[in-house]
């Protein structure tokens, strides 16, 4: 479905099954009508060509592998309602600038925003209490990295290869855990700030 451009979804559509729209490069805008709860596992895989998608107030899941490999995706806005970023749910989405990540999700799951070299900021909620093994490994571009109140453990190699990462900043009242390869490649004169 390559030569596929554009879509609009139906209101009556409450989901959008696994690999809906996988594989759809030359699918630059999607409309997610208000309804739709669940984004299922690789639903936009591959799907290179889209530059931007707003994700509506009715979704609660955002499955893995989702968005994978859409590199021309710059921008996305998770609302309130998501409690789930699955795994490798943005991985290589190396356009990606910046993401916020809303009060509402617990969990961001191994490999979510893997390889996402684009971004240069991320701020994580205070509902998000785990950062997955490899949640943010090889984003290059990252300088300025924002941990949440409820956050208590950082899985392996969560920031590895996060090269260019300046500060990092935590709002617990005590750094949460994090094993001994958690920040492989980090800059050693990266700061921390509890």
């Amino acid at each position: 479905m390559s030569h596929l451009t554009s879509v609009t979804i139906p209101n009556s559509v409450t989901s959008i099954g696994d690999g809906a729209f996988s594989g759809c490069s030359g699918l630059t805008t999607v409309a997610i009508p208000n309804g739709v709860t669940t984004i299922g596992n690789y639903a936009f895989y591959f799907s290179s060509g889209l530059t931007s998608v707003t994700i509506p107030n009715s979704v609660t899941s955002i499955g893995g592998s989702a968005f994978s490999f859409c590199t021309g995706l710059t921008s996305v806005t998770i609302p309130n309602s998501v409690t789930t970023i699955g795994e490798g749910a943005f991985y290589n989405c190396s356009g990606l600038t910046s993401v916020t990540i809303p009060n509402s999700v617990t969990y961001i799951y191994n490999g979510a925003f893997y390889g996402c070299s684009g971004l240069t900021s991320v701020t994580i909620g205070s509902g998000v209490t785990s950062l997955g093994n490899y949640a943010f490994y090889g984003c290059s571009g990252l300088t300025s990295f924002t941990i949440g109140s409820g956050v208590t453990s950082i899985g392996v190699r969560a920031l590895g290869g996060c090269t260019g990462l300046r500060n990092i900043i935590s709002k617990a009242v005590y750094p949460p855990t994090a094993s001994d390869n958690t920040f492989e490649n980090v800059p050693p004169y990266c700061t921390l700030t509890v």
